[in-house]
């Protein structure tokens, strides 16, 4: 059985395995973005070619989720890019986005350091208690 072909790319173009290679992740990942619509590679038979429009959207999902926020958001985020006033509107929710997500981390930054210095306290007592029974 032959192996087929891998697609000719140009300087502007990639395929699926260059494009997961390069971002570090798996080609289902990227199948997974395309089939929730974030990504929409040409599509040439059963092989997909990426363009760089492809390659940016990727780099902003994933910048996006390692940041926390999610995929609607996302979503949000790169459509605005296409809208009337472009990346002006697109900015400008980010910044909010951004606003909302500082906030929610520093509030789970706030609950972690209490976790901690809870379990700290709760340590001691055992210790202590431990120290008691001899």
């Amino acid at each position: 059985m032959a192996t087929p072909a891998a697609a000719p790319t140009t300087p502007e173009t990639w395929t699926i395995r260059e494009i997961a290679e390069e971002f570090g992740v798996t080609h289902r990942t990227v199948r997974h973005y395309e089939e929730l619509g974030l990504i929409s590679p040409e599509r040439n038979g059963t092989i997909r070619i990426y363009h760089r429009r492809d390659k940016t959207r990727l780099g902003l999902i994933l910048r996006g989720r390692r940041l926390g926020f999610p995929l609607e958001e996302i979503r949000t985020i790169i459509d605005l890019y296409d809208a009337p006033r472009g990346r002006r509107s697109q900015l400008e929710y980010v910044l909010g986005q951004i606003d909302e997500r500082r906030t929610d981390l520093e509030q789970r930054r706030r609950d972690l350091d209490d976790a901690i210095a809870e379990l700290g306290r709760f340590e001691t007592s055992c210790r202590e208690d431990l120290g008691r029974l001899g």
